[in-house]
């Protein structure tokens, strides 16, 4: 397994590859659910590369840039068992100058939801995607769909942009408790994790209510039952492209939450 700590070296590395690119961006910090990412790359790929980098263009101030979780011999590890040709390590001073060409996200989904209570952040996001995807070339791409509205922009950002890459959104991973794996569940103190359980609960509560009503007034309020967090930030029903809805639509509607459970900021999808 190659490391690659430039993006000189990556562009050199991707001229030496034949047949196809499975390309995992991540930050590091890696779980079960990155793991699946690497598998489904694996699976329908001659060539896998993933990227490592804590990306401070997407962290607003005050946010957890300092303290992400960074494990970074582990993580070439755990690339390493499994099976991946390449591991992308750059840092900020290679991969930004300081008079920038910058991207931003659109004005409207750009900055509901995520993009309201985390202003900024998209552009971030998709700045250092753009990049990595000029870097690395991949034929496919590989992203979560617990960041669901992540995974609506970049593939927006894919078709405006005519790059000629499949985005391959991959379903979320969870615990067997439910909980949503994210590389920030490990600030939560073990009380905190009980109560962050009630996130999962009261979207897999939504799901079931969504096959007897469509709704949405009926189906929150059961939610909001269920929830046990310090701040929640929202609730939300959209269809697929990120618009608004005001009843379910089967097979077109994801249903989202963001809350701070303690300190910590969670999120979490359930598609129906």
């Amino acid at each position: 397994m190659k490391i690659l700590k430039t993006p000189k070296e990556a562009i050199e590395f991707r001229k030496s590859l034949k047949g196809s690119v499975g390309f995992v961006p991540t930050m590091g910090a890696l779980h079960q659910g990155h793991l699946e990412l690497i598998k489904k790359a694996r699976e329908e790929n001659d060539n896998v590369i993933v990227s490592i980098f804590v990306n401070p263009t997407q962290f607003l101030p005050g946010e957890d840039l300092d303290k992400y979780p960074r494990k970074l011999e582990a993580d070439f590890e755990i690339c390493k068992r499994a099976g991946v040709d390449a591991v992308f390590t750059p840092n900020a001073e290679n991969m930004y100058s300081e008079d920038e060409i910058l991207i931003k996200a659109p004005k409207v989904k750009g900055y509901i939801l995520e993009g309201f209570f985390r202003a900024g952040h998209f552009d971030g996001v998709l700045q250092v995607v753009n990049k990595l995807f000029n870097i690395t070339k991949p034929t496919r791409a590989y992203f979560g769909k617990k960041d669901a509205q992540q995974l609506y922009l970049i593939n927006q950002m894919v078709k405006n942009f005519f790059f000629d890459i499949e985005i391959i959104p991959v379903d979320t991973i969870r615990e067997k408790d439910g909980l949503a794996l994210s590389s920030r569940n490990v600030y939560l103190s073990p009380k905190e994790r009980k109560r962050a359980l009630s996130i999962s609960k009261a979207l897999k509560k939504a799901a079931k209510l969504s096959s007897k009503t469509n709704d949405i007034n009926e189906i929150k309020q059961e939610m909001l039952k269920i929830l046990d967090v310090d701040e929640l930030q929202y609730i939300a029903f959209v269809d697929r492209e990120f618009n608004y809805i005001d009843k379910i639509i089967p097979g077109n509607t994801i249903i989202l939450i963001a809350a701070f459970v303690g300190s910590t900021r969670l999120i979490d999808n359930i598609w129906i």
